[in-house]
């Protein structure tokens, strides 16, 4: 890992920062209101290592066998001291065949979407002695491509088949459900974004109303290419990949 790439990771950084700081203001709310994490999807720990060095502590992996090797490999470039200041979220689609590499490994789970990868986390999260945060994800824009629960309606009411699992999933003792995900589609401006944002902002409004004794804390929605506007619409988590890492951004 050369010096100027080390160098270049930081700048980046930095400009990110920066531009959260701007979008919040814009929406009076303090920058402080949100997360960055650090997507690390297809990157070397050598860059996780740049950005822990250039301040960022929170690191998202999209599989959680890459997200496996690539704490392996970390253990040979950071301290134990310095492993333990890491913060990992699961950000990616959970096989439930995998579901064994995320439990006792990732802070936050970002893409709980079915009963079923609830009741499995369940129950090596019970068979470990661990608890596991996660989101709901949702997939606002209605893409087949996409994961998650199907859009919510204009009132932000959630589809029938989320409040079918809903209940069920928050009564699951080693499960804490903190809020909901989502990935909006790809638009020529970050603008087109907002609607699948506010959609998700306005559900997370409904549930809680009806669900007052969840905490529904978090909206993680957001990336490279959008992330200002969903910071507008109520991020508090925004996952950003190659604004940090790319040679140019």
């Amino acid at each position: 890992m050369t010096e100027g790439r080390a160098a270049r990771i930081a700048a980046n950084i930095a400009k990110v920062q920066e531009r959260i700081a701007k979008a919040a203001e814009s929406a009076g709310r303090r920058a402080d209101e949100v997360l960055l994490v650090a997507v690390t999807k297809g990157r070397e720990a050598q860059d996780v290592v740049c950005a822990f060095r250039a301040g960022l502590r929170c690191f998202g992996e999209n599989r959680p066998e890459e997200g496996f090797a690539k704490r392996q490999a970390l253990a040979a470039l950071l301290s134990p001291e310095e492993q333990e200041q890491l913060s990992w979220h699961m950000i990616g689609h959970v096989q439930s065949r995998k579901a064994k590499l995320v439990v006792g490994q990732y802070e936050l789970v970002h893409s709980l979407d079915s009963l079923r990868l609830a009741e499995k986390l369940h129950r090596l999260a019970e068979q470990s002695g661990q608890r596991l945060a996660a989101l709901l994800e949702v997939n606002t824009s209605g893409e087949q491509t996409k994961f998650g629960y199907p859009p919510p309606e204009p009132d932000g009411r959630p589809h029938k088949l989320f409040l079918e699992e809903v209940d069920r999933i928050l009564r699951l003792e080693r499960l804490e459900v903190l809020g909901l995900m989502t990935v909006a589609p790809v638009v020529p401006e970050p603008e087109l974004a907002r609607p699948y944002f506010r959609a998700l902002r306005l559900m997370i409004e409904w549930l809680r109303e009806h669900y007052p004794e969840v905490a529904w804390k978090h909206l993680s929605m957001g990336m490279t290419d959008d992330f200002e506007a969903a910071i507008v619409e109520g991020a508090t988590i925004v996952r950003i990949g190659r604004a940090i890492f790319a040679d140019e951004s």
